[in-house]
């Protein structure tokens, strides 16, 4: 029997990470699904997957912030099933910092999951990636480039993620590709935006609708499966928005 892909995904146990999770599943890759507090999320998110196929699903935890625990989650998601095809680094904390109330502890968490987490996630991988000729695909954001009000630290995480996967797409090349994808309008936030505020983020959509965590999930299966020749790049899913930023 042919063995089976493997692919990692940070942030997973729910929202866009999840809906990752069962694209790349549905697709036939055994899924390793992270999580940080999550547990009973991912766990039932596993039960569900190793029901539809066998011994295909499993979880593991770690704290992205913490290069120890990284490299125990590295090793971790090897042993699984001997090895990792794909990586996505999904996994994303996301708050308002303004310049005046901003602390040392929103910048160690906005930067450690959004910028070091992936970063030396895709280091500890690198001996596995390379010997299967795998791909890394970051989860950026359209404010990489378009800074959010009252967001800079998250902002420039994010762009700090964009830089990393051209400059790791170059480094890594010819054996592993690099490539992001930036999400605009998909979910709203889980604290509750306003009316007000919702219908003026949709009049600024050309495509008028925020999109669905299937957008995202699709768009990583096209560069983890049906992209050989694609690296480097930064696709943006956000119905348009970008334009009239």
């Amino acid at each position: 029997m042919k063995k089976r892909k493997v692919a990692l995904i940070t942030g997973a146990s729910k929202r866009i990470g999840a809906s990752i999770v069962r694209e790349l599943h549905h697709s036939g890759y055994n899924v390793i699904i992270h999580y940080g507090s999550s547990a009973e999320i991912a766990h039932d998110l596993a039960t569900s997957l190793n029901l539809q196929r066998e011994n295909s699903a499993t979880c593991l935890q770690g704290d992205l912030l913490s290069i120890e625990s990284i490299e125990a989650l590295a090793k971790k998601a090897v042993s699984a099933w001997g090895g990792i095809n794909a990586l996505v680094n999904n996994a994303s904390s996301f708050y308002p910092t303004s310049i005046e109330s901003a602390t040392e502890k929103d910048w160690d968490n906005l930067l450690g999951s959004n910028l070091k987490g992936p970063f030396f996630l895709t280091q500890q991988l690198l001996k596995t990636l390379t010997s299967h000729r795998g791909c890394v695909v970051n989860i950026i954001d359209i404010h990489a480039d378009k800074p959010l009000s009252n967001h800079p630290i998250y902002c420039m995480a994010k762009a700090g993620l964009a830089m990393m996967t051209k400059s790791l797409a170059k480094d890594l090349a010819p054996d592993i590709r690099v490539n992001g994808v930036s999400p605009g309008a998909i979910l709203w936030p889980e604290t509750e935006n306003e009316t007000k505020e919702k219908l003026a983020i949709l009049e600024k959509i050309p495509l008028k609708s925020i999109g669905e965590t299937s957008d995202i999930a699709n768009t990583v299966k096209f560069l983890v499966e049906d992209a050989p020749y694609i690296t480097g790049q930064i696709l943006t899913v956000d119905g348009g928005r970008s334009l009239s930023m």
